[in-house]
């Protein structure tokens, strides 16, 4: 026999005078912290009640209703409806809804309606609020009918616009509310889909590594390109901007790339023309210009316009002002607001009556040129009065035409009669991304000059700290040339004095520690030489044998070449392969002796100066040489280009070097000398197979890497 399913009753519900209602000592609420009646009432006023009473009815002694109902479930609604009747805002006789409840034990009903009660997903809420957006209420609307902020909105509603399928994985608990976060700096679904896919399969999908990836092919807005145009300017001219709207992003990433790089050029040409006005023979005009590229050219000196009697007073004033806030607050942990902003116009003002107008002879800045760029501060860098070798020659043709820097991709001339100033924007070389290649081939010679451009140039400031070390190495080179006529020219220190160059301008160079030291302490030594080169003795003899030295070590280590080059391309082929080895050995044998090590000078390895540039079974060699063999199997499914980005993170602090920047073993060069290895390390190949096959071969692996 069937047994029959007993049927449920709910309460009755009956609208009543909130003056007949009373709370009940039975709500099991009695903590109140936190909860806001204030907020409850305003949404009360807005939307009237929304969620009836749970009540119960009072009886006397005898068990005899009294016409009053006390609220055991519901006290907070309770006390939002009391606070609107003592605003007179709603009668005390107002009929509210209410669910008259018999039998049970009332605790038990106000523990349960709190029980039972389960918040909205964050999810929810974020589509919730893109509903109310489209049906026309603004953030500040949802903003003031939500009780939250206009920014909490815009955060809610920018989460709303993640791809849908993301929302899907958030959902299931398949990501982290600050992934999604992280996900919410771009509006491009398919990007976000892509990022996540990637992310998700490698195990690299911290927020911060989610933003870099969704940001990368994005310009930060702290770039000194941005810097230069202005955020405003960019956007005037339709570009868009990438912002994160849960962490401070630094005004965000510019996404158009080639028109901020536009902007940069249009408005440095600009520049460039007001300046041709001062009559200059030649401008040239470049983002950024290659360390050493005042190499070869004779510098004229400028005399700075005069200050007036007001503007020195000024600058008495100033300095006084700054030296009693800085002996005010000298015992201070951390400087006021208002203090530190003060400090900061001061040295700004001051900066500036140490950046005023130069003056140059008018018979110089006809001959001479100027180099227009921008400063690593995104500012506006003007370096006046350099003369080219060929404009000190003596004029034989007045009417001979000026011609524009060999190294410039445009040139115009700028002036209305008589001698034109030319102005060139310089080219920037852009290299190929080729395919992917997952042999591992010897490192492109293009690669290994860039890398050993900047061990020269680290090499050279070791060497100018080491004075005694720089004069037996000059006096090594001497002894060379006046006892060993036939010996081969393989010295690593080229005296002349003649400085080489770079053949190749290695990402990074000009910034680098090594570039600042030695750019730092050759203006120092210019400071304190005299200008004209009659008085250079006298003044050289007035010198002390430590300052001797270290302008001697200074001097020298200007010569210092330990740049890799193809036998084919050095010296127009006229040293051998044999040649460069020694040059380079005796480099290695420099570095021993003054104690050098590329990773204290500063050089880590990046996207940009190696693993970018090399195939990807580099990149894991250096990934298993610098941690271990899992760490390169984590990063082995990857493409190249987010292999080579986490390998970056990897090596971080590792001091890995690859082979190039390695000092070698003193006992394995000996060996090499005696026959019993190959007279070149592995990263340079076949020597004689690349003289024989030319320039081709290094190119295209350039371009397949």
């Amino acid at each position: 026999m069937t047994k029959s399913v007993q049927k449920i009753t709910l309460s009755p519900s009956r609208d009543i005078p909130f003056n007949k209602l009373v709370l009940s000592q039975s709500n099991v609420r009695s903590v109140k912290a936190g909860v806001s009646i204030e907020q409850l009432a305003e949404s009360i006023a807005q939307r009237t009640l929304l969620q009836s009473l749970s009540v119960r009815a009072v009886v006397d002694k005898e068990g005899n209703e009294t016409g009053m109902f006390e609220v055991p479930a519901g006290g907070r609604r309770f006390r939002a409806l009391e606070l609107l009747v003592k605003q007179k805002r709603m009668a005390k006789t107002q009929a509210v809804p209410c669910v008259v409840r018999e039998g049970g034990i009332a605790e038990d009903d106000s523990l349960a309606e709190n029980d039972e009660r389960i918040g909205l997903h964050p999810l929810d809420q974020f589509r919730a609020f893109q509903t109310l957006s489209g049906v026309g209420l603004s953030e500040e609307d949802i903003a003031a009918r939500h009780f939250v902020t206009p920014a909490v909105v815009k955060q809610r509603l920018r989460l709303a616009s993640v791809s849908p399928k993301l929302h899907d994985v958030y959902a299931e608990d398949g990501m982290t509310l600050e992934q999604l976060m992280a996900f919410s700096v771009t509006a491009d679904h398919a990007r976000q889909e892509q990022v996540w896919e990637n992310v998700s399969r490698s195990g690299y999908d911290e927020p911060y590594q989610i933003r870099r990836m969704l940001t990368e092919n994005a310009v930060r807005a702290s770039d000194r390109r941005a810097q230069f145009v202005g955020l405003d300017a960019y956007e005037q001219a339709g570009g868009g901007v990438l912002r994160d709207l849960f962490e401070h992003d630094n005004g965000g990433w510019l996404q158009d790339v080639a028109l901020l790089d536009r902007l940069v050029t249009e408005k440095l040409k600009a520049e460039a023309e007001t300046v041709a006005a001062e009559g200059w023979k030649w401008i040239s005009v470049a983002r950024d210009f290659p360390y050493g590229h005042t190499d070869g050219l004779r510098e004229i000196e400028g005399k700075p316009v005069d200050l007036s009697p007001e503007e020195n007073a000024t600058i008495d004033a100033l300095n006084a002002e700054h030296a009693k806030l800085e002996s005010d607050y000298q015992h201070a942990d951390e400087l006021p607001d208002e203090v530190d902003q003060r400090l900061g116009e001061i040295e700004a003002a001051l900066m500036a009556f140490e950046d005023r107008s130069v003056l140059y002879d008018p018979a110089e800045i006809v001959r001479a040129g100027v180099f227009v760029s921008i400063d690593s501060e995104g500012r506006l860098s003007v370096d006046r009065g350099y003369v080219r070798p060929e404009d000190d020659l003596p004029a034989t043709d007045p009417d001979v035409s000026r011609s524009a820097d060999t190294s410039s991709t445009e040139g115009r001339e700028v002036g209305a009669s008589g001698p034109r100033t030319v102005v060139s924007v310089a080219g920037s070389p852009v290299e190929s991304d080729g395919d992917d290649d997952d042999v591992t081939r010897p490192l492109p010679d293009r690669l290994i000059t860039e890398l050993t451009a900047h061990r020269t140039l680290a090499l050279r400031d070791a060497l100018a700290e080491s004075p005694a070390i720089a004069f037996q190495a000059v006096l090594h080179n001497f002894v060379l040339t006046a006892f060993y006529r036939f010996a081969s020219s393989g010295s690593c220190l080229e005296i002349g004095l003649r400085t080489p160059t770079f053949p190749a301008q290695a990402p990074g160079l000009r910034e680098s520690a090594s570039a600042k030291a030695v750019e730092a302490r050759h203006e120092s030594w210019k400071a304190r030489l005299p200008q004209g080169e009659n008085d250079l003795w006298d003044a050289l003899t007035a010198l002390d044998g430590d300052a001797q030295a270290s302008l001697f070590a200074h001097c020298a280590s200007f010569a210092v070449n330990a740049v890799h080059e193809p036998a084919n391309r050095t010296n127009q082929g006229r040293i051998s392969a044999h040649g460069v080895q020694t040059r380079l050995d005796q480099a290695d044998v420099l570095a021993r002796a003054v104690d050098f090590d590329m990773v204290r000078a500063g050089w880590r390895p990046t996207v940009d100066n190696y693993l970018g540039r090399v195939t990807k079974p580099r990149i894991l060699e250096a990934v298993r040489e610098a941690r271990d063999e899992s760490s390169a199997q984590l990063i082995e499914h990857l493409k190249k280009a987010d292999m080579a980005k986490e390998a970056e993170r990897l090596l971080d602090g590792s001091g890995w070097l690859p082979e190039p920047l390695r000092l070698t073993d003193a006992t394995v060069s000996l060996a090499e000398e005696e026959g019993e290895a190959d007279p070149l390390p592995e990263f340079l190949g076949d020597a004689e197979n690349r003289e024989n096959a030319g320039d081709d071969e290094p190119e295209q692996l350039d371009a397949a890497e």
